[in-house]
Order: C-alpha cells, then structure tokens, then sequence
C-alpha cells in the first residue's frame, strides 16, 4: 500500500465519523503528532501523576468532568464573596 493509498484510507475513515467522534480522534491525532516531539515532560512525571493523569482521562470519559466554564464559576463566587 502505497502513502496516498493510506491517506486516502484513513480520510475515508475520518470523514464518516460523528461531531463528537472526529473531535476525539483530532485530539488523539495530535497528542501522538506533538508527542513525537517531546515526550520529556512525560518522563519525568512520578508514576503517581501519571496514574492521576489517567484516573482523570477514565473519570471524563464516564461522565465525571466538570466543565472549565462550571469551575471558573465556582471560584468566582467563592473569591468575589469575599
């Protein structure tokens, strides 16, 4: 299989997936782009920030996440009370 072959292929892929399917993929698709770079920041975290990375990326895939814009809130009330 020749590389236009194999771009084709993985367009053909991408181009029927969902909103929400397509962004998941971008994001992976760039995580391992930039991760060819520059895996030393990955390194040198403790094998508890790792698991802790981990853990978070299960608990937003269940559900679990907060918005940024949730907690932004949060903080405002809790710091403009003040």
């Amino acid at each position: 299989m020749t590389v236009s072959d194999l771009k084709i292929r993985l367009f053909r892929q991408i181009d029927v997936l969902e909103k929400r399917k397509l962004e998941e993929i971008y994001g992976i698709l760039t995580n391992y782009i930039n991760g060819q770079k520059d895996t030393d920041e990955w390194d040198k975290l403790s094998e508890n920030q790792k698991d802790g990375i981990f853990k978070a990326i299960e608990e937003i895939k269940a559900g679990k996440g907060i918005s940024n814009k949730e907690v932004l809130e949060m903080y405002r009330k809790k710091y403009n009370n003040v």
